[in-house]
């Protein structure tokens, strides 16, 4: 009895909307205790007179509780969810196609402003409406985003200068560099360079590595990541913060006034190899257009590699120590007696992108919407690597939009609409900096406080399927325990991102809600393979990541990439968004998290 007690409990408290947020495990003991009191003393007083009926018509009655018994587990064994079947609609065969089509050779590496965005804006547009969703933004399934393309080639040599001597830097091998103001030339003369830490300020930490210094006029070098990285007791530990994404470092060294920025690259702080650096890099980039034509940002932008940070340290004398001290709470910036001057020319164009939306409106609160957000693009025709230069951005990010397009139609599927609108977005932009997601953020159809969460796609992973998958930024928000009771249904469960310390969760779309407060969902396929493993998934993903992350290589093969896993992630965000399309609740961030005060001042 115990053991049937507590398989119902497990099952009761599983398959609740949210695990544990109605009712308690404690709570649902002292329920099914009651009932099983109530049953034993119902039991005992029928006992008696079915003695008596049986003796009259004991063949008739005992086929009729055989019949009753047999219905009553096979209607528990097959209990009817509403969205089962649109679930089944979710499947390898159409995922594959979506995928084969996005990350062809005709669609040019989806770059913005190229004939590869007007392929691909377009094909969503006709696989949205052959769905039979409407357009998303009033009549019309675009959102146009300002952007400014800009082109950064830097004159010869990053030249360091010291009283004991030079030190040059090569482009793209050693030094990568550009500007964000709309100016055909720019550069540094001469500028004084301060090694500022890790660049951060943060005054929830206690920690300001610009702390009495004025950069005005002077090029700030910093380290990527956070100072947690190396130290567990400062800021997260090894989860790293905002404070340590590239794009806070720049921002903060504009904020101070800096006229250059350079970020040291190391390869496991950063989450990725230098090629990385250098392919995103080496080819143009685009940015929001902007009433100060960017004038706020630093002149100059750009990171050098560990080698010439280390020569630059030699040079001013100083030994490397000096980037561990910089983890020391206390840590005071160092004027490193050195000069760096560059001249870039910059080739500028000006162009309008385009967000896709399409919605189906909810038949209850229609002007409340859960977003799913994809970004369609990635870095067109670039470098050439290994005799292929165009960037086909198969599993990054032509899984995501597929997966977008896959839950769009199990939601059309479902035989009971969402009460609540839902909003599938996929953004331009995402790859030079979540340019689509942040106008957006800015420009939204669905008010802040109306919407109710996103769930964003972003690299599907080839792990096959998993008996896990992994959570980005894990412990930030209630969407957790959708997941985990989506998760739940497919016999999996989910886990904290395995290195926390790429920070992940500030690299894509979905970040950009968050910031303006709306719970948001980045989940990464598991990395257990039923088959084979943890050990097989961890290679599956540092493989992708060293050999075809944001270089031509990373193209759709069908014959080897094992999608089963992909189609399983997929279906469990549909299942989570599904659970909240039918709610009235509104998912809140965690104690702890930085968003939750951004998200209260909405009123949800």
């Amino acid at each position: 009895m115990q053991a049937a007690k507590d398989k119902s409990i497990s099952l009761a408290f599983n398959n609740c909307p949210v695990s544990g947020r109605k009712i308690t495990k404690t709570r649902l003991h002292f329920i099914l205790d009651s009932l099983i009191l109530e049953a034993e003393f119902i039991k005992a007083m029928v006992n008696s007179r079915l003695k008596k009926i049986l003796k009259q018509h004991s063949s008739a009655i005992v086929l009729f509780f055989f019949l009753f018994q047999y219905a009553a587990v096979q209607a528990q064994n097959q209990q009817f969810v509403p969205d089962s079947i649109a679930v089944k609609t979710i499947n390898e065969t159409s995922f594959a196609k979506h995928i084969t089509v996005l990350a062809s050779d005709e669609f040019k590496g989806r770059k913005p402003f190229t004939i590869g965005e007007v392929k691909s804006i377009n094909y969503l547009k006709t696989e949205f409406e052959k769905l039979g969703l409407k357009p998303g933004n009033g009549d019309s399934f675009f959102q146009q985003v300002p952007m400014v393309d800009i082109k950064s080639v830097p004159e010869g040599q990053l030249v360091i200068k010291g009283a004991g001597g030079t030190v040059s830097a090569n482009y793209l091998t050693e030094f990568v560099a550009g500007t964000k103001h709309v100016l055909q030339k720019v550069g540094l003369a001469s500028s004084p360079i301060v090694f500022a830490g890790y660049g951060i300020v943060a005054p929830e930490y206690n920690w300001n590595d610009y702390a009495g210094l004025d950069v005005k006029g002077k090029t700030v070098v910093v380290m990527i990541n956070d100072p947690g990285l190396r130290d567990s007791t400062l800021f997260k530990g090894k989860n790293m913060t905002y404070y340590g994404r590239w794009t806070y470092k720049f921002e903060e060294a504009a904020r101070q006034g800096a006229a250059g920025i350079l970020i040291i690259h190391d390869d496991i702080p950063a989450g990725y190899p230098w090629s990385v650096v250098r392919s995103g890099w080496s080819k143009s980039k685009l940015q929001l257009e902007t009433a100060d034509q960017n004038k706020s940002r630093a002149l100059v932008e750009g990171w050098i590699s560990m080698d010439i940070a280390k020569q630059m340290l030699k040079l001013a004398g100083k030994n490397e120590n000096l980037l561990s001290m910089a983890t020391k709470r206390g840590f005071k910036p160092v004027d490193l007696g050195l000069t760096t001057s560059l001249t870039i020319n910059t080739t500028i164009k000006r162009s309008v992108s385009n967000n896709v939306l399409a919605v189906i409106p909810g038949v209850k609160r229609p002007d409340e919407a859960l977003i799913y957000s994809a970004h369609w693009d990635h870095f067109g025709v670039g470098e050439i690597v290994k005799g292929d230069s165009v960037y086909h951005g198969a599993v990054d990010n032509a899984t995501g939009v597929a997966a977008l397009l896959e839950i769009a139609a199990a939601f059309k599927q479902s035989p009971i609409p969402p009460e609540r609108s839902i909003l599938f977005i996929s953004f331009t932009g995402e790859e030079q900096g979540l340019l689509g997601s942040e106008y957006y953020a800015s420009h939204p159809v669905f008010s802040v406080e109306k919407s109710v969460a996103d769930i964003n796609m972003d690299m599907m992973g080839l792990a096959g399927k998993t008996k896990d998958i992994v959570v980005y930024g894990y412990g930030q928000s209630d969407l957790e325990d959708y997941a985990k009771a989506s998760a739940a249904k497919q016999g999996r469960v989910i886990v904290p991102d395995p290195v926390p310390s790429s920070g992940l969760y500030y690299r894509s779309d979905h970040f950009n809600f968050a910031k303006v407060g709306i719970p948001s969902f980045f989940s990464g396929s598991g990395v257990d393979n039923i088959q084979y493993g943890k050990a097989y998934g961890m290679k599956q993903a540092d493989d992708y990541i060293k050999t075809r992350y944001h270089s031509p290589q990373d193209n759709f093969d069908p014959k080897t990439w094992d999608m089963g896993g992909m189609v399983e992630d997929v279906r469990l965000l549909f299942d989570m968004g599904y659970q909240m399309s039918q709610e009235t609740l509104f998912p809140q961030w965690k104690t702890g998290s930085e968003f939750k005060k951004i998200r209260e001042k909405t009123g949800n």
